[in-house]
């Protein structure tokens, strides 16, 4: 029931999202049940093919985060964090209120002990075709060095076990290469880093350099800096496509593309979407989802921080 568009672009999605589920796989709408009912009549498509899960409320994009998920205890939202902690469902996404979604991760299936901060994760395309995984892109715009330490890692397990990079590389995110530049926080979390044998660090990373063939496997940055990068990659795709440019490259750089961006560092696995999300970014944001759920990683960061 989440988002501008919701529920028909929601729903529209997670019927296209259908054809690509692998076998054996079962999407869950979470909502006002007469309108799933009376949308998917419109489609004309079956309702068994999904699990209705009815709820009375919904958590609105103007709702104060944290009161509006204490007090609509049957908004989709909270049900489906209830669920999720259960382990009804393996895997939740939503486009909704992106802080009710923060908050129901980190005090309803809750961080995982050991992890200092849960991150958002995002997918930087690179023309060379690869894609890497930055993180943090929006919760903690001012990290501690042992907090960027542990983004390497949990961005390493990410990229190993969704993207398929076995030995990955991680760069910090600077202002320059020296390992003296940047501020007080980034010069030791430089030091951690290259002192760590749980990751393969390359050293800084400058600004120049992402979106190209030189770009890490890992780019480790604190919130403020890389959500200052998300949000400009998705501003370059809109000027491209209103200049009439098409390239393979900047649709990358569409959100509708990505379809999400990760919670990592929490018990369960969680997608939150764009509040403007569309029918195709929603279909992408559900095939995200089953990808971190059927890379396990969750428990597979866990047993990391863990040991």
């Amino acid at each position: 029931m989440g988002g501008d568009f919701a529920p028909d672009a929601v729903i529209e999605g997670a019927v296209d999202a259908l054809s690509r589920l692998p076998s054996g796989d079962r999407l869950v709408l979470i909502g006002d049940r007469k309108s799933i009912l009376e949308k998917l009549a419109s489609m004309q498509v079956e309702p068994s093919l999904f699990d209705i899960v009815p709820t009375t409320e919904v958590i609105e994009m103007a709702d104060h985060p944290a009161r509006a998920f204490a007090q609509k205890k049957d908004s989709s939202l909270a049900v489906g964090f209830g669920m999720l902690k259960s382990g009804l469902i393996d895997g939740f996404a939503s486009a909704g209120n992106t802080g009710a979604m923060l908050v129901g991760a980190s005090y309803t299936v809750n961080v995982i002990p050991g992890v200092f901060r849960p991150a958002l994760v995002a997918l930087i395309p690179n023309i060379d075709g690869r894609s890497s995984v930055m993180l943090d892109v929006g919760i903690n715009p001012d990290s501690k060095p042992d907090v960027l330490l542990q983004y390497a890692l949990l961005g390493s397990i990410y990229a190993r076990y969704v993207l398929g990079i076995e030995n990955p590389s991680v760069g910090l995110l600077n202002i320059g290469e020296e390992e003296s530049k940047g501020s007080a926080a980034v010069k030791a979390a430089y030091e951690l880093l290259r002192e760590s044998a749980e990751v393969r660090f390359t050293g800084n990373l400058e600004g120049h350099t992402l979106f190209s063939p030189e770009m890490t496997d890992v780019i480790v940055c604190d919130g403020f800096v890389g959500n200052v990068v998300l949000k400009m990659a998705e501003r370059f795709y809109g000027i491209a496509k209103s200049r009439g440019i098409k390239d393979p490259f900047f649709d990358r750089l569409n959100f509708e593309v990505v379809g999400g961006t990760p919670v990592v560092g929490i018990n369960a696995n969680v997608v939150v979407g764009h509040g403007i999300s569309n029918r195709m970014a929603i279909m992408n944001m559900i095939h995200q989802t089953v990808e971190v759920v059927h890379a396990d990683l969750a428990r597979k960061i866990k047993e990391a921080v863990s040991s």
